[in-house]
């Protein structure tokens, strides 16, 4: 019976494992046939990586072929964290710092902790500060404030023109559309650099955003073992380094830059000491090279390192680019980015389960990015830097410029325009819009980002004195992105208005000198000048002479020489509608940056002060309401801004106002500060007068625009009436496909009601060069040229770099002394709710121990602006083929920028050089098209 049972046993043991092997064999068949290729990709994809090969990004050359942008071979320093011991990785990384250091060798250093004057502060903090104070912003200012404080700042430069009831996200897209970037997020109301700063908290685990920056940097140190004996100089290097290792992930197959573009003695100083620098490797990788340095900078733009919130997602997250690759920044670079960087190649690798490098498998060549080719013509290019970087060289010293075409004396009266430090100039393709050349002074030499720009570097690009608004900025291209009034280059607009709507361009106004409106003269120049006047003057003479008092009246339709009503119906809807017709109020077309300048008028006018009147009340007015505030009731609080906002076309009395803020809970005191500021700063300014349009019809007054816009407005002028589409390329061929797309050349024919009146126009240009200011600069010149003149104004003073130590030094002058104005600052400053820089306190504190100073008796003793110059001109006469616009920050006259552009067109008529270098020119070109 037992053996039975026991037989038993054995042949259900023997049935399970017959039922379990069946299984098995089963599972095992369905895995090897039915579903094997589908494992198979799986565990193939688990052991095999691709790392990424770089490649050549795509080359820059302008219309001939010449290569502006291209690369050059170089030696990057990596590391390899699978091959890097863990407790060893400290020794390396300091010891690979160290030689870095050792050779003047730049490296990648994102670790946002540094040491400033002693203390440990995160480098976000400071960005934060530093916006702050470029813009004179108080540093107590939350994101919220700041942003409200900017957008009054640009609606009253005009800069933008938003609705009064525009909500924040509107009011950020016009200033985005302008050009500025606030770094504000305005959905949450926090600087983009403290989301930055918890994002990289929250990298390491530490939820404390209040968390000190010593503090970071000591629990950093704890958590990587960094040993004692390093110092917190050393602890920084290694964290330098460790930083960048966890900010590209956890594949440890793939390396992470340390330094780009290092020498061969470094590459050599590393190689000897292999056994030392476990897992650091030297590749071969392209750079970007600019073979003619500073040339075209503004145009060709720079490249950097992805760094902000939104190239993160579009390039990273989207485009599947490293955290370590370089991207276009500005210019042609930025705008043609996703041609220019080519398509990386791939080394396949295969891993183990740890992610550690086990063997290549195969390698796929990088495929370089797609050539860029220009309109511009290196040759005028280099000619039009040239010329504008000694003009105004020559206006600084007041001296003569010499040229084959003619001497220019730039200095008037003996007055030497000592400011003169910067300006653009623009040459465009009459007939197409073809940019063939653009130059801002100063300049910069884009290699210097190539690899990552140095602190240094980076600090001597910046403007000499921070507090001037026009100071010299050589990454600025103020031939796209600063509008300025245009003076007497805007009077063709005006006469043209007028003839256009049955003014005989024949037809005399007697220029008596001045004309008054109210109490107020509207001077002709030559009568502020001197006393004199231009006598009867038309059209022609109008432009040639320049004579304010034509354009005021014809741009009202009365002959105030006279004393009667022009034979036409004008104002100053007809003077704007024509500065629209020819670009004044649009972009134009080009595809690097622009911000565009904008036509102004008086329903803009009104709309403007309400919208910056606004702006400064929510800023102004947090606390001054007795039962509301912005936190606590946010709809009630905007609803009496709005109130006080809308009585801005009323324009009542100083006594009716406060009268109705005290009715909306304002205290009295509080009432007369809000009275004052809406009644003097907005009110009063905001209807139009009959001596805004006088401003407007000779180009000052609220017009602001770009060079390159008046480049493109002469051109229509002088083309017949066809508004061009800007374009600085003019072909992108592929590398890859070897295919060419060629830009189409736009053009829209402009709504004359005679074209013909056009030569009117070119008619008064041409005497300007002939007989009027510009003769001398043209006498000599082989080619009848036309052109015209421009004088903008800018008042105020120019800040001082220090303006702690300039009122310091003029204490005497305001009649206080120095203990008593540095007593009472240190308690403005503590009584004040704001945290501004300690000048302001200073300057208070002198108004308030000196009440009979005003702000502009403060600066007296600081120097006044000069005038901008203007020079607008086109040739040849009778079939105009060039266009050049030169604008000269503080160069005096007009006149002073004509020298410049005749040295453009000399170029560009193979004046300057000779017919073999145009002939092969020429070669070049048909040897492209073909």
């Amino acid at each position: 019976m037992k053996k039975k049972k026991i037989e038993d046993r054995f042949e259900v043991l023997n049935l399970v494992f017959v039922i379990v092997l069946s299984i098995v064999t089963l599972r095992l068949g369905y895995i090897t046939t039915i579903k094997g290729e589908e494992y198979a990709t799986q565990a193939e994809n688990k052991v095999y990586k691709n790392i990424l090969v770089e490649a050549q990004r795509g080359e820059i050359r302008d219309r001939y072929g010449r290569l502006l942008a291209g690369n050059r071979p170089s030696f990057t320093v990596q590391i390899y964290k699978d091959q890097v011991q863990n407790e060893g990785f400290n020794s390396v990384a300091i010891k690979l710092i160290n030689i870095l250091e050792d050779n003047d060798e730049k490296y990648i250093d994102e670790f946002p902790i540094i040491v400033e004057n002693g203390e440990y502060v995160f480098t976000y903090d400071i960005a934060i500060r530093d916006w702050k104070e470029r813009n004179e912003i108080p540093l107590n200012y939350d994101a919220e404030k700041s942003f409200y404080y900017l957008v009054d700042k640009y609606t009253k430069e005009g800069e933008i023109n938003p609705q009064p009831d525009a909500d924040k996200f509107e009011l950020q897209r016009m200033l985005n559309e302008q050009g500025y970037y606030p770094p504000i997020r305005v959905s949450t109301w926090e600087f983009s650099e403290q989301v930055k700063k918890r994002e990289w908290l929250y990298r390491y685990r530490i939820r404390d955003e209040e968390i000190t920056a010593k503090e970071t940097f000591e629990r950093l140190r704890e958590r990587f073992k960094i040993d004692e004996s390093f110092t917190n100089n050393e602890a920084r290097k290694i964290l330098v380094v460790r930083d960048l290792l966890l900010s590209t992930g956890y594949l440890q197959y793939q390396p992470i830059k340390v330094a780009l573009d290092v020498s061969k003695e470094t590459v050599a100083k590393i190689e000897e000491r292999a056994i030392e620098l476990q897992g650091i490797n030297i590749e071969v990788e392209p750079v970007r090279y600019y073979p003619n340095g500073n040339l075209a900078s503004h145009i060709l733009g720079q490249i950097g390192k992805i760094s902000q919130k939104e190239e993160i997602e579009k390039y990273i997250e989207q485009n599947g680019y490293s955290i370590t690759d370089m991207i276009g920044k500005t210019g042609i670079e930025k705008t043609f980015e996703d041609v220019l960087q080519g398509k990386k190649g791939y080394k396949k690798v295969q891993v183990d389960a740890y992610g550690r490098l086990v063997r290549r498998i195969e390698t796929k060549n990088p495929i370089p990015g797609d050539t860029v080719y220009l309109t511009i013509d290196i040759d005028l290019q280099r000619e039009a830097e040239r010329s504008l970087r000694e003009v105004l060289q020559t206006i600084q010293v007041g001296g003569v410029y010499e040229s084959p075409f003619g001497n220019v004396t730039l200095r008037n009266n003996q007055r030497i325009y000592r400011n003169a430090k910067s300006g653009a100039v623009v040459a465009l393709d009459a007939k197409t819009g073809e940019v063939l050349a653009m130059a801002s002074y100063p300049d910069y030499d884009p290699n210097l980002f190539a690899t990552g720009i140095s602190a240094s570097d980076w600090r001597a690009l910046q403007p000499e004195n921070p507090n001037d608004p026009i100071a010299p900025k050589p990454l600025f291209n103020t031939a796209t992105l600063t509008s300025v009034q245009p003076g007497s280059t805007f009077k063709m607009i005006t006469g043209l208005a007028a003839i256009e709507n049955g003014l005989s361009p024949y037809y005399t106004i007697y220029d008596k000198g001045y004309i008054m409106v109210g109490n107020r003269s509207f001077g002709c120049w030559i009568w502020n000048d001197r006393r004199g006047t231009h006598g009867a003057t038309d059209l022609f003479r109008a432009i040639e002479h320049s004579c304010n008092y034509y354009f005021y009246s014809v741009s009202t339709g009365y002959d105030y020489s006279r004393n009667k009503p022009l034979p036409v119906k004008m104002n100053v809807d007809e003077v704007l509608k024509y500065a629209r017709m020819f670009g004044l109020d649009s972009r134009t077309g080009i595809q690097i940056e622009e911000r565009p300048g904008r036509v102004p008028s008086p329903d803009e006018k009104l709309r403007v002060t309400k919208a910056s009147l606004k702006a400064r009340l929510i800023r102004e007015m947090r606390n001054s309401f007795e039962d509301i505030s912005p936190n606590k009731n946010e709809q009630e609080y905007e609803k009496r801004v709005n109130e006080i906002v809308s009585w801005t076309e009323e324009n009542p009395s100083r006594g009716e106002i406060i009268r109705r803020l005290i009715s909306l809970k304002v205290p009295e005191s509080e009432a007369n500060r809000i009275a004052d500021l809406a009644k003097y700063s907005y009110f009063n300014q905001a209807d139009w007068k009959t001596g805004d349009t006088f401003n407007l019809s000779i180009g000052q007054g609220q017009h602001a625009y770009t060079p390159l816009q008046m480049a493109n407005s002469i051109a229509t002028m002088v083309n017949g009436g066809y508004l061009n589409k800007v374009t600085v390329v003019d072909r992108i061929v592929s590398q890859d496909k070897l295919e060419t797309q060629r830009i189409e050349r736009v053009s829209e024919k402009i709504d004359l009601k005679d074209p013909k009146n056009l030569d009117y126009l070119k008619q008064g240009m041409l005497d300007v060069t002939q007989s009027g200011s510009t003769r001398s600069a043209f006498a000599n010149f082989p080619i009848q040229t036309g052109g015209k003149t421009g004088t903008a104004q800018r008042s105020g003073r120019i800040p001082t770099k220090d303006e702690k130590q300039y009122l310091l030094s003029h204490l005497a002058s305001f009649r206080v002394s120095e203990k008593d104005v540095l007593e009472t600052a240190e308690i403005l400053k503590k009584q004040s709710t704001d945290n501004r820089r300690e000048d302001y306190y200073i300057r208070q504190a002198i108004r308030k121990l000196n009440p009979s100073l005003s702000n502009e008796d403060i600066d007296r003793f600081k120097d006044t602006y000069d005038n901008f110059s203007w020079y607008v001109s086109y040739a040849p006469h009778d079939d105009p083929e060039i266009v050049v616009a030169v604008l000269l920050f503080q160069g005096g006259q007009g006149g002073y920028a004509a020298p410049i552009a005749r040295d453009v067109m000399a170029q560009y008529f193979g004046l300057n050089k000779n017919s073999d270098v145009v002939q092969e020119k020429l070669n070049l070109s048909e040897e492209l098209q073909r």
